[in-house]
């Protein structure tokens, strides 16, 4: 086995894209539904073009009412990528172009939390988020266009064509070695200081939103559905996955942003380097938990993770503190 990033030659037969190994389904999105009644103004259908990188969105903002008819008319649809308590997520590719795109459904019933865009527009919070850090930094899938309908939200988002999300990455391999997995793992660490930047909190780190492009090893941050605005003070709702939830929420009903971020990055280091969740589903944390880690860990990895997983949320590294620690030097990204 190589070194470094030959992890990711997309030749070999586990780099087949993902939409090989789906069964195509029947399922032709919203837009081939028959328009119902929705939240109020929604009938018309609204939608926005955002600008980033890879396939360019159309500026143009399609006149009310036909942003249906035009999503049909500019992108084929594939197959299903996943499916969830969010809605469904479709392989497409662009017609004009032939650039691959990945389409997110969201039905209108499951958008809780509003928020509004720099034109002053409301849009789920979802998508408010997504433009506050589509602006250009490849670590963050970027978001290229949005319709509003009458019973869903459609997302047209950025897709690397032979991709993987890290938990099927890990899982072909069953784990990856400390170099592989320290170069995807600085990228995360880009990627959330990016979203801390733009005053965003994803809340739902975990290696099935990590996309790795199998071409070039680049590791992107998906999915902002449980996402929130960065602050401050404590927070006292939780949103995200409870496997990787800090022990402060479950034992005390708070968290504060970076803490628990820090939290659910050292279970996914963890993952990545040992080939599991550090603890047992349904496991009850004790507040004096003893992680026990592999011993052929190099000790700057072993010490790294349980910073990161030390149970007192004041005792863990800052964002930055992961950035300068031993185990985090000499890295050469793709």
């Amino acid at each position: 086995m190589k070194n470094g990033l030959s992890y990711f030659t997309p030749s070999l037969p586990q780099f087949s894209t993902i939409r090989q190994a789906i069964l195509r389904t029947s399922v032709l999105l919203s837009w081939e539904r028959t328009p119902g009644d929705g939240r109020a103004g929604a009938g018309e259908g609204r939608s926005g073009a955002v600008a980033g990188p890879g396939p360019s969105a159309d500026s143009r903002v399609p006149p009310a009412g036909k942003a249906q008819q035009r999503l049909k008319e500019r992108y084929r649809l594939g197959s299903l990528l996943g499916r969830g308590g969010f809605g469904s997520v479709f392989a497409a590719t662009r017609l004009s172009d032939g650039a691959p795109v990945a389409i997110k459904r969201v039905p209108q019933n499951r958008v809780h939390h509003w928020g509004e865009l720099p034109d002053g527009t409301s849009a789920p919070l979802e998508i408010v988020l997504q433009v506050k850090v589509s602006n250009g930094f490849s670590g963050v899938v970027q978001l290229l266009e949005w319709v509003e309908l009458p019973n869903d939200i459609l997302m047209v988002l950025e897709r690397p064509e032979h991709s993987q999300d890290l938990h099927r990455f890990i899982r072909a391999r069953g784990f990856l070695s400390e170099e592989v997995a320290r170069q995807l793992f600085r990228q995360v660490l880009e990627a959330v200081r990016h979203c801390t930047s733009c005053r965003v909190l994803h809340r739902d780190i975990k290696p099935e939103n990590i996309l790795i492009d199998l071409a070039t090893g680049q590791a992107k941050l998906i999915d902002f559905g449980c996402g929130t605005y960065l602050q401050k003070t404590a927070y006292i709702h939780f949103a995200g996955t409870p496997s990787y939830s800090p022990p402060e929420w479950t034992h005390f009903g708070w968290y504060y942003g970076e803490p628990a971020t820090i939290w659910s990055l050292g279970i996914v280091l963890h993952q990545m380097v040992c080939g599991e969740h550090p603890f047992r589903r349904g496991q009850n944390i004790s507040w004096d938990h003893q992680l026990s880690l592999p011993q052929w860990l190099s000790p700057e990895c072993q010490d790294l993770i349980r910073w990161c997983l030390s149970m007192p949320d004041v005792e863990r590294p800052s964002l930055e503190e992961v950035f300068c620690h031993p185990w985090m030097q000499d890295i050469h990204l793709p």
